[in-house]
């Protein structure tokens, strides 16, 4: 998901007993202002299958938030996000950039960009060969050529896997 995509997130688009979560809306930074927008591209409202680590992280989320919820009693701002500051309210994504930034720069990890995340997803799924149109359509994009043009550089070792798979098949009986 892009960064707003996630963000925009409700607890109503998440279907963790069927494994899915549903992508309506985006929280777009506006100056120090957060907007509610459309995803991205028309095909941007989209389906997504969850694994099962991932569910376990939503119920952990889940739990979580309604813990701050108990906490912050009346107080506590009923966004129905799934994502939120501590009081229920909405997180700006430039805020979550910045925490990012700093958590890999804790972890000494490489310099990465928060939507590296999703470039990196991307690629591994296109490298364990899954369809171009499930990946696509897993990040939703307008076109699975948008999809391929962006994510060119996973598919040349898929050339020499094709080649020999394609070989085996036409002298599989020699």
């Amino acid at each position: 998901m892009r960064r707003g995509e996630a963000l925009g997130l409700r607890w109503e688009d998440v279907d963790l007993a069927n494994t899915r979560l549903s992508v309506r809306r985006a929280l777009i930074p506006c100056g120090r202002e957060v907007i509610v927008s459309e995803p991205k591209t028309a095909r941007g409202r989209r389906a997504i299958a969850l694994d099962a680590e991932t569910v376990e992280v939503l119920k952990a989320q889940a739990a979580r938030q309604l813990a701050e919820q108990t906490e912050w009693g009346k107080a506590w701002i009923d966004t129905g996000l799934v994502f939120t500051k501590e009081n229920g309210e909405a997180l700006h994504p430039e805020d979550v950039t910045r925490y990012f930034r700093i958590a890999v720069k804790k972890a000494l990890l490489p310099k990465i960009r928060l939507h590296d995340l999703r470039h990196t997803h991307a690629t591994l799924a296109l490298r364990a060969g899954i369809h171009p149109k499930v990946v696509s359509e897993r990040l939703g994009h307008a076109t699975v050529s948008i999809t391929l043009d962006t994510y060119s550089h996973a598919i040349p070792a898929m050339q020499e896997e094709a080649a020999a798979l394609i070989a085996g098949l036409v002298f599989a009986g020699r």
